[in-house]
């Protein structure tokens, strides 16, 4: 081994180590114990690296942020009757290594699923129980104690999102509900020492703005900010991101005429021009996500993070559904996984890596509404693919489907987290 790449070797290891200063005793301990292998093992750097490699993905966790990991997470709904059970769905996030995940309630047997997964997950407190708790803290306590708190730390809960898509629905009780009730949620959590660990945040739909367009025109609807406006100042506080629900599908499907299909998918266009900021946008996601910043700063938000908490696009529809075919559903979630990976940000906050959660894991068979609603799904409900966007899928075998798939896939995954823990326990005792 030459001097300058043992030289390289500790430099790495130095800053690991300098960026772990704030953590506790046990994790010194380790940089130490890791130190120590080195020294033992300096003639064989590809060990030296391969243990670091180790080192960095187990505990991924304590540099990287802790309530969304990168920037792609999917939406895991469960309006239908066909789906694989959770535990098998755990196996198929973990083999597309998707690692943020949303559901829309606090259903025991995919909380339990998800215990020591180390996937990240967002729970909801329905829309039907905002007026309950936003009455008094005691049953907010009460549905913290029985929902959330059983299942920590095994199963990594890092946000309870209160209701979906409250302010510029029908109900105004609702509206009135959403605020009290997200802060008894907080104030429940923070007496448990909670809060700093999970978030507590609401999805917004497009209907919460009176302009969106061009981007830098964006704008909260004028009988929506007196309900918005002490939300945001709440959520600044907490240190909160802004959650919208951006359908670029929903844009066009409701304007063909207008819009160009190729601008809605990421493909190649002429874009538009947005003269106020002088930026050009070629796609309609970026321009959705930068008028939600536009509306922000408007009413002096201008730091809150913006995150997309749903998009997607619709492989099938009814006859006057324009654009829900499978090709265009492929083309759309494509294109974003590729744009999300690159962990760019958008024209108008170009620093900001765009972090979205896609809507949805699977087709959702029993959901009301037009045929759209129920075809958003990127697999299967035996696992494998329903088109390919670069994710492997389970693949069913003839005899026994999606469970044999399933099992065989799981095993893998025990066997190298057993090999890793063995490894990890040497470290520790050395």
């Amino acid at each position: 081994m030459t001097a300058a790449h043992d030289f390289n070797q500790w430099t790495v290891l130095s800053r690991f180590q300098n960026r772990l200063l704030t953590k506790p005793r046990k994790e010194y301990s380790l940089i130490h114990n890791m130190r120590t292998l080195q020294m033992m093992f300096s003639s064989s750097s590809t060990f030296f690296l391969w243990l670091l490699l180790i080192f960095s993905v187990t505990f991924s966790h304590v540099f990287g942020d802790k309530f969304f990991i990168g920037t792609y997470g999917v939406n895991y709904g469960r309006i239908a009757d066909n789906l694989p059970s959770p535990h098998s769905v755990v196996t198929l996030l973990k083999a597309s290594k998707i690692r943020n995940v949303r559901i829309y309630d606090v259903n025991q047997e995919v909380l339990t699923a998800f215990k020591g997964s180390g996937i990240q997950l967002s729970v909801c407190l329905p829309n039907e129980l905002l007026k309950e708790m936003s009455v008094g803290e005691d049953r907010a306590m009460s549905w913290i104690k029985e929902n959330v708190q059983p299942y920590l730390p095994g199963t990594r809960i890092r946000g309870i999102a209160i209701g979906n898509e409250i302010l510029g629905g029908g109900d105004i009780e609702l509206w009135e509900a959403l605020l009290p009730a997200a802060k008894n949620i907080y104030s429940a959590l923070d007496k448990l020492n909670l809060a700093h660990e999970i978030q507590v945040t609401t999805p917004h739909s497009e209907a919460v703005f009176g302009t969106s367009f061009p981007p830098s025109a964006g704008s909260f609807r004028d009988d929506i900010l007196p309900y918005m406006k002490p939300l945001l100042q709440f959520f600044s506080q907490t240190g909160t991101p802004f959650f919208i629900n951006a359908y670029p599908f929903l844009a066009y499907k409701n304007d063909p005429q207008h819009i160009d299909i190729n601008y809605a998918l990421f493909k190649k266009n002429h874009g538009i021009y947005d003269a106020k900021t002088k930026l050009h946008y070629d796609n309609m996601f970026d321009a959705q996500v930068d008028a939600a910043y536009a509306a922000l700063e408007k009413v002096g938000y201008d730091k809150m993070e913006v995150i997309v908490s749903e998009t997607g696009w619709a492989s099938h529809g009814d006859d006057n559904e324009a654009g829900a075919t499978v090709k265009n559903a492929r083309t759309y979630n494509k294109n974003l996984r590729k744009k999300l990976l690159k962990k760019k940000g958008t024209p108008y906050r170009p620093n900001k890596a765009v972090k979205a959660y896609i809507f949805a894991l699977f087709n959702e068979n029993l959901k009301p509404g037009p045929t759209s609603e129920r075809n958003f799904g990127l697999f299967k409900p035996d696992g494998s693919i329903a088109y390919d966007i670069g994710f492997p899928g389970l693949v069913p075998s003839s005899a026994t489907p999606s469970l044999l798939s399933f099992k065989g896939i799981a095993s893998s995954y025990i066997m190298v987290l057993t090999s890793c823990a063995t490894l990890l326990s040497l470290i520790v005792t050395l």
